[in-house]
């Protein structure tokens, strides 16, 4: 049990009535998780209003509630006979990660915590330096789309950045659990609710930036800004590692206190990499001088594997052992995913490539490493999302592909048919006959195969690691993966 007080001090109420220095239970923003004794935290979603529930909260036995606006007189006059303690603050969102930050006693100052940003390549790097770490013998946590680890214990995940409780139980878990070093994706919508609040980050790494997420964020720009706000925040003890060939990687270091750290794969920087081979098989590469080979492959992923190559460096380990643990380090689930046909001798690969920048790059890498064949993409895109992108995504699919498939991609509450429509209208006229729509994802990944021959390699873009379709509210379960194991091996 903590104080409340304590949990979340005086400087952060704008005002407060009843007992402060009561003991409190637990912090909770989840009404129905109420129990007697504890705090409940109400905030002003984009779905719901917290304040709604707060009534409820206190009928659960919650003793203290923190808010943002005070409900009439007569109704604050109820919640104070009953004896609850009411505190007014100026951001639920940021007194929240405050109290849970204090609640589990800091524990990301117990650790390393390594932030990784950007619009592509976030689960990847995370992933490879979780594994990297592995190999190298510490005890590592996780925290990512795909899933959360502490060291070996695989803790199922929901979100990119989780809450900001849930966040720092999980890091709490993973003190208890004596990780010396924590890998964590760090999501734009985290930043800007201000879910990291309160959160020490030993290192941030910029993989670069584009078109996402504008279902959420007003602008492009203002989605760069709220990245850069990461970086803003690291102190003078932390590093930052930015991708310089992505133009915004400067910008993301301009105001960091931060010891800055570039690398690049076209500049003379920190961290310089070259490529001396790029193939189905994976990456050869020449970073600062040292030769590695790397079981991923493309010229995106060659950008992660010096980012996860750069920050071991950085943060002191050997570079023999460093060269001989990542060599053997494998890609995430999901991410440039090959499958090697047996009924058929092709490829496929899943890639979870859902913004037009991530399907250009995977495209373009594979249409590289191609001598022969054709490349065959089925496509779709999510419902209830930045429209803006869906014929740009089309576009690029049509262009650089000789057969394309736009299919159902979690369409959510939206009809599928109309989010296919507005991605056929993105394709430029030469292109239109290399265009099919199937609705049905599964019927749609059967038609690719049935259309591939001997050399060609098919690509199913946009889900990835996703073991289900959101239809509905609704979560179906759907594996791209394993439909293609199916009817290739």
């Amino acid at each position: 049990m903590k104080v409340f007080e304590e949990v979340l001090p005086i400087e952060f109420h704008a005002k407060s009535i009843g007992d402060t220095k009561r003991r409190i239970e637990q912090i909770n923003l989840d009404s129905r998780k109420i129990k007697t004794g504890d705090v409940f935290v109400a905030i002003k979603g984009f779905a719901t209003d917290g304040h709604g529930f707060i009534e409820r909260a206190i009928n659960r036995g919650a003793a203290c509630v923190v808010l943002e606006t005070l409900p009439d007189d007569k109704q604050l006059s109820s919640w104070e006979k009953k004896g609850v303690t009411i505190v007014q603050v100026n951001n639920s969102r940021e007194s929240l990660a405050v109290m849970a930050t204090r609640f589990y006693d800091h524990p990301s100052h117990q650790l390393k915590l390594i932030g990784i940003t950007g619009t592509n390549g976030k689960t990847t790097t995370a992933t490879m330096l979780y594994d990297l770490y592995q190999k190298l013998g510490y005890k590592v946590g996780l925290i990512s789309t795909i899933e959360n680890k502490i060291h070996n214990e695989v803790v199922s995940a929901s979100l990119t950045t989780p809450d900001a409780i849930s966040l720092t139980k999980l890091l709490a878990n993973m003190v208890e659990a004596n990780c010396d070093v924590v890998f964590m994706e760090v999501s734009s919508h985290a930043i800007h609710q201000k879910r990291l609040h309160g959160q020490k980050f030993s290192g941030g790494i910029f993989t670069n930036i584009s078109r996402d997420h504008l279902d959420y964020h007003n602008s492009f720009k203002e989605y760069i800004d709220v990245k850069k706000e990461f970086f803003d925040l690291l102190d003078n003890d932390a590093f930052a590692l930015v991708n310089v060939d992505d133009r915004h990687g400067d910008y993301m270091v301009q105001n960091t206190k931060a010891t800055a750290y570039k690398y690049s794969l076209r500049t003379l920087v920190d961290y310089k990499t070259k490529v001396l081979a790029n193939n189905l098989e994976g990456l050869h590469l020449n970073i600062n001088g040292s030769e590695v080979y790397a079981m991923f492959t493309g010229l995106f992923n060659a950008y992660n594997v010096t980012a996860a190559y750069a920050t071991a460096d950085i943060l002191g380990v050997q570079k023999a052992e460093l060269l001989q643990a990542l060599s053997a380090v494998k890609p995430a689930e999901g991410r440039f995913d090959i499958i090697r046909g047996e009924k058929k001798s092709l490829y496929a690969i899943v890639d979870y490539a859902h913004t037009p920048d991530a399907l250009k790059n995977i495209l373009t890498s594979v249409r590289s490493l191609m001598s022969v064949g054709r490349l065959i993409t089925v496509v779709g895109c999510g419902g209830n999302r930045d429209k803006g992108k869906r014929p740009l995504m089309a576009a690029i699919a049509a262009q650089l592909s000789e057969s394309v498939i736009f299919t159902s991609d979690n369409p959510r509450d939206e009809d599928p048919m109309q989010i296919l429509l507005e991605m056929e209208a993105g394709v430029i006229s030469e292109d239109e006959d290399k265009v099919v729509i199937i609705e049905n994802r599964k019927q749609a990944i059967k038609i690719a195969v049935q259309l591939a021959s001997e050399k060609d390699v098919i690509v199913v873009a946009g889900k990835g690691h996703e073991k289900y379709q959101e239809i509905k509210g609704k979560k179906i379960p759907f594996d791209d993966k394993l439909i293609l194991k199916a009817l290739l091996l």
